[in-house]
C-alpha cells in the first residue's frame, strides 16, 4: 500500500527531540526522538503503561512535556497559545472513549468545533460534516444522539468529528480497544481508507493486523522509552530486542 509520495523524501510532519516528561517524581517518557513525514503511517505497540498515549497526546498539548522540543508543520509547540491553538488545528485525535457530546446529534458534534474553531457558516460546517459521515459510512445517522448509536458507530462518527476540522495529521490513541469484537473491524476500516488517502497517522493500538497491514513503521515503547522502531516486514519477522520479541510472543498469542 504505498504512498502516492515516498515517505523517505517527504517533508517532516512531525518532530520530537529530545522529549521528556515527569508526573511528580516519575518519568513517564524519556528522551523521546521521533521524526514523521507527511504522509508516513506509524503505529505506537507497547505494554501497558508504556508511555504511549502520553507521546501522541504530548503532540497536542494534552499532555505537556518538560524537556525537549515537539515541532508540528514546522511550528514549535511550547506554552504560546497562538502556537497550541494553531497545531490543534492541524491535529486531529480520536480517543478510546469517543468523547462524543451526549446532549448533541451526530451531525451537530461534528459541526461543533470547524463554527467555533474557524468561524465558517454553519451551512458549509453541516455540508462538511454530511460528506465526512458518508466517508465513515454513518450518515444516516446523523440526526441521531450518541446514546442511540453502538460503540463502532460512535468510533466512526468521532472520526468524522476530528475529520471536519481537515487536520494535516491525525492521532489515535487505542481507538478500538473499547469496542466489542464484532465492531472492531468497521472502526478500522475507516483507518485503512485514510491511510490510502495517505493521511498523516499515528495510531497507538494492539491490532497488530493493521499494523501489517497500514504501518510504514511501527514503534515499539517500553518504561517510557523509543525501544525498537522497524519497518512492519522487519518489526514483526526479526525483532532485534528481547523486549520486542517478549511483547510480541504475548499479544500475538491473544
Amino acid at each position: 500500500m504505498p504512498n502516492s509520495k515516498p515517505a523517505e523524501v517527504a517533508a517532516p510532519m512531525i518532530v520530537m527531540e529530545r522529549v521528556e516528561k515527569w508526573y511528580g517524581a516519575f518519568q513517564a517518557l524519556h528522551d523521546i526522538n521521533m521524526t514523521v513525514r507527511s504522509g508516513e503511517r506509524i503505529v505506537l505497540c507497547g505494554p501497558s503503561g508504556s508511555g504511549k498515549s502520553t507521546l501522541i497526546r504530548c503532540i497536542n498539548h494534552l499532555e505537556t512535556y518538560q524537556k525537549g522540543e515537539i515541532r508540528v508543520g514546522g511550528i514549535v509547540l511550547g506554552d504560546r497559545p497562538k502556537a497550541i491553538d494553531a497545531i490543534r488545528r492541524e491535529v486531529g485525535m480520536v480517543f478510546q472513549q469517543f468523547n462524543l457530546f451526549p446532549h448533541l446529534t451526530v451531525l451537530q458534534n461534528c459541526m461543533l468545533a470547524p463554527v467555533r474553531a474557524t468561524g465558517i457558516s454553519k451551512s458549509e460546517a453541516e455540508d462538511r460534516a454530511r460528506g465526512l459521515l458518508e466517508r465513515v459510512k454513518i450518515s444516516e445517522q446523523a440526526s441521531k444522539y450518541p446514546a442511540q448509536l453502538s460503540g463502532g458507530q460512535q468510533q466512526r462518527v468521532a472520526i468524522a468529528r476530528a475529520l471536519c476540522m481537515q487536520p494535516k495529521v491525525m492521532l489515535f490513541d487505542e481507538p478500538t480497544s473499547a469496542l466489542d469484537p464484532e465492531m472492531v473491524k468497521e472502526v478500522l476500516d475507516t483507518m485503512i481508507s485514510l491511510a490510502d488517502d495517505g493521511m498523516t497517522m499515528i495510531c497507538v493500538t494492539h491490532e497488530m493486523g493493521f499494523a501489517r497491514q497500514v504501518a510504514d513503521r511501527v514503534i515499539f515503547m517500553a518504561s517510557g522509552a523509543i525501544v525498537e522502531e522497524a519497518p512492519p516486514a522487519e518489526f514483526f519477522t526479526d525483532p532485534r530486542h528481547a523486549r520486542t520479541r517478549k511483547f510480541l510472543g504475548e499479544i500475538l498469542r491473544k
